[in-house]
């Protein structure tokens, strides 16, 4: 290769910057060594995996060529197309017209193993190689210029420019690729579902005597009885049942049926433990809550200023501390309990208001058991003249294959079995009308009930305008006397400490000590005192009064609201 060039020492440059050998220029021989018939460019030594671009090493520099640094403005590389998928063909144009496919191969195949060449007439070919990362090494090539030994014609030089080529057995292996890679994954994900799949029922054998009698067994079995079961119903989902086998499942029935009652008793049993267990749970929190509140009462009595005044102050922060989270725990154990005391009044008020409507669901329940009774009894009646429809219809097609004279006895049972047929027809029509009577007299009863709910729900409203009725008449007799007493409460916070005291003891018939009083009232102010509490509640005796309750080491005052029979006094 020759440029014309005037000053060599710029283009030596260029190549070592670059970590290339320097090519020979017109005028100074750089490398002596040249083989003249080597297919490349003179001066540039043969492609090897040691060439810049291929990923190696590039050769070594002479030591005694000069070495000067200039700045290179480098061309941009070649533009390619859109990378093809799956593609492992390069076009190759530029070629020289002279080029042969033996020079291409020696060119290309320093960049992988090549499959096939396909050269064309106008200066350009497309090469397939074995593998895609073979495309991208000979892509490196491209603006490379090449001439064929010495010659200067121009059929002898060109360019080489490498592209992207897009091949349809490049496509069509890369497809293959794909849907193999699909199948890979649809066969994993399969794998995977398969072993998250929960394991299948074992199969249900099928009827037979031994079977049967197997089962029947099973069914005796409390730690068998859900396998048997599990097989009798299949067995009767399919249809096994029949005018032979019907003794023998009725009989497995009647053995399920006996295990009603052991499972209503443990039904029983594990109702009475949860029972006893609310109750242990419901003593331990009582318990817990006792000592909470005595914890609270000697952080309490550390505050007072006997004993504060000889606290540091880190002492006084830790104990404030410890009081609130006390409380705070306190308060929560204590709603806690006051739910599960909510809950059983709540149960308390169901039974009475249960008791009270019993009377009237026993009538309906007795009636809606008579005529549930009266539809089992039809259905029953309906099946056995089905039964009888089908012996009848096979007694006919009996009697059509033999003569009526071999055989007189038939003539006989087809009349007793017609006899018996209009009997049922007669016992089911009664039946109906029973029926539909009881229906009539059920619909009765619920209009009746009605009736009773609105009467007593307009008593309720009379009765509650009346009380209003006579409290305005109390207040507008005596305006003066009520101004003239002195009334025991001062202020109008009192007034709504009485208020929220008498819901709340309301609320609990039992009663409810002080502490307990005042942990409900700290809740909506932490301000208010557990004596000013009780000194309030001594003064109004017509509205609270207090009771010893419990023996012993038990022994508590509890408070409780008497306000109705005050009222009847006062």
């Amino acid at each position: 290769m020759t440029l014309p060039m005037s000053d060599p020492t710029a283009w030596a440059t260029a190549m070592n910057n670059l970590g290339m050998a320097p090519l020979g220029i017109a005028g100074q021989p750089i490398l002596p060594d040249f083989d003249p018939a080597l297919g490349m460019m003179t001066g540039i030594p043969p492609i090897t995996p040691m060439m810049p671009g291929l990923g190696i090493v590039p050769p070594p520099i002479p030591p005694d060529m000069p070495v000067v640094k200039e700045i290179i403005h480098y061309l941009p590389p070649p533009a390619t197309r859109e990378r093809p998928p799956g593609c492992k063909t390069v076009f190759v144009g530029g070629l020289p017209e002279n080029g042969t496919e033996q020079i291409i191969v020696e060119v290309f195949e320093q960049c992988g193993e090549i499959i096939a060449i396909r050269k064309s007439k106008k200066n350009f070919c497309h090469i397939r190689f074995a593998e895609e990362y073979m495309v991208d090494k000979a892509l490196y090539l491209s603006g490379y210029r090449i001439r064929l030994g010495s010659s200067t014609d121009k059929k002898d030089t060109g360019r080489l420019h490498v592209d992207f080529a897009q091949a349809r057995d490049d496509l069509y292996e890369w497809e293959c690729k794909q849907r193999m890679l699909a199948r890979e994954e649809r066969h994993r994900r399969r794998m995977e579902e398969e072993r998250l799949r929960p394991p299948s029922p074992p199969p249900v054998v099928h009827y037979s005597d031994h079977e049967c009698s197997i089962v029947a067994e099973k069914l005796k079995d409390d730690s068998k009885f859900s396998e048997a079961v599990q097989t009798l119903l299949t067995w009767i989902e399919r249809g096994e049942v029949n005018r032979r086998s019907a003794n023998n499942f009725y009989s497995m029935i009647q053995s399920a049926n006996s295990h009603v009652r052991r499972l209503v008793n443990e039904k029983a049993a594990h109702e009475k433990d949860m029972e006893e267990a609310k109750e242990k749970f419901k003593q331990a929190l009582s318990g817990i809550l006792i000592q909470f509140e005595q914890i609270v009462a000697v952080y309490h009595s550390a505050s007072k200023q006997k004993a504060w005044d000889h606290f540091t102050k880190a002492q006084r922060k830790n104990i404030s501390v410890w009081c609130k989270q006390a409380e705070e725990i306190r308060n929560i154990h204590n709603d806690e309990l006051m739910g599960i005391r909510r809950e059983e009044e709540m149960e308390m008020s169901d039974d009475e208001i249960e008791e009270m409507t019993e009377t009237k669901e026993t009538e309906e329940s007795a009636l809606v058991s008579q005529a549930e009774a009266l539809k089992e009894e039809n259905d029953s009646l309906r099946w056995q003249l089905d039964a009888y429809r089908n012996e009848v219809e096979l007694l006919k097609q009996e009697q059509g294959k033999v003569h009526r004279e071999d055989d007189p006895n038939k003539e006989q049972q087809l009349k007793l079995l017609q006899q018996a047929l209009q009997g049922m027809q007669q016992h089911l029509l009664k039946v109906q009308e029973e029926y539909k009577k009881k229906e009539a007299e059920l619909e009765k009863l619920k209009d009746d009930k009605l009736q009773v709910e609105k009467m007593l729900e307009n008593l309720k409203e009379k009765e509650s305008c009346a009380s209003r009725l006579c409290a305005s008449n109390q207040d507008s007799e005596y305006p003066l006397e009520k101004t003239m007493n002195s009334s025991p409460i001062k202020s109008e916070r009192e007034a709504l400490l009485v208020g929220i005291i008498s819901t709340f003891l309301h609320v609990h018939p039992f009663g409810a000590s002080i502490e307990y009083i005042c942990s409900y009232l700290h809740r909506l102010d932490n301000k208010i005192c557990t004596s000013d509490v009780e000194c309030l509640m001594g003064r109004l005796q017509h509205t609270f009064k207090q009771e010893m309750t419990g023996v012993g080491a038990s022994l508590e005052k509890r408070w409780k609201f008497c306000g109705f029979e005050g009222l009847k006094l006062t």
